[in-house]
């Protein structure tokens, strides 16, 4: 039987969340407001260098894109990835009123709510953040012909990002992990069926 060569397989989509920052660590939903990392937050997202370079098997990607706010853009750097350029659609969940709360004080008004099922109000609905991760997804999947592409973004809109990639519902990614920072692979099995290769990846092993 013929030995299998990883570099004949389909490029991946290879997703980075961004390193800490005092609002994710605190639960807060963050979304548009662009607060730095804080020093723990650097000093991960310098550490999992080493991690992405073995998930991309020590080759460059074919593409790198970040999100537009500086914890992503910092986050791709100290991980020793060079963005190729920004994307807007790599940008999390509005949360729009809900920006800055935690889900507990959010639940204190409206009990039982979810951002999966109810999405935010004046924020997106999970059928907008599916559009848009949709979107990005049908753009990128040409340039896997020629190899990885990786995704720099955040937590939620990783989670959707993954639900959408193998054709579930956006609500689906409530059952998804996504710390920061972590990784995951949107790869192929067969070569056809789109699948998780790697979820909520801190180490290899």
């Amino acid at each position: 039987m013929a030995s299998h060569d990883p570099a004949s397989d389909p490029g991946r989509i290879v997703l980075l969340r961004h390193g800490q920052t005092e609002w994710s660590a605190s639960g807060q939903h963050t979304s548009r407001t662009d607060i730095p990392l804080t020093d723990r937050g650097r000093v991960l997202a310098e550490e999992t260098a080493e991690l992405g370079r073995r998930i991309l098997r020590d080759r460059p990607p074919a593409l790198v894109l970040t999100s537009p706010r500086a914890r992503a853009r910092t986050t791709a750097e100290l991980a020793g990835l060079h963005a190729d350029r920004v994307d807007d659609r790599l940008v999390e969940w509005d949360y729009g009123s809900y920006e800055g709360l935690t889900t507990d004080q959010i639940r204190a008004d409206q009990p039982g709510w979810s951002i999966w099922e109810n999405g935010a109000p004046g924020g997106e609905s999970p059928e907008q953040v599916g559009k848009r991760a949709d979107d990005l997804i049908a753009d990128i999947t040409p340039t896997l012909a020629d190899g990885d592409v990786v995704l720099v973004g955040h937590g939620h809109f990783s989670r959707v990002l993954m639900t959408r990639w193998i054709e579930l519902p956006v609500v689906e990614g409530a059952r998804l992990m996504m710390d920061a920072p972590a990784w995951a692979v949107l790869g192929h099995y067969h070569g056809d069926v789109r699948c998780l290769d790697h979820v909520n990846l801190h180490s290899l092993g």
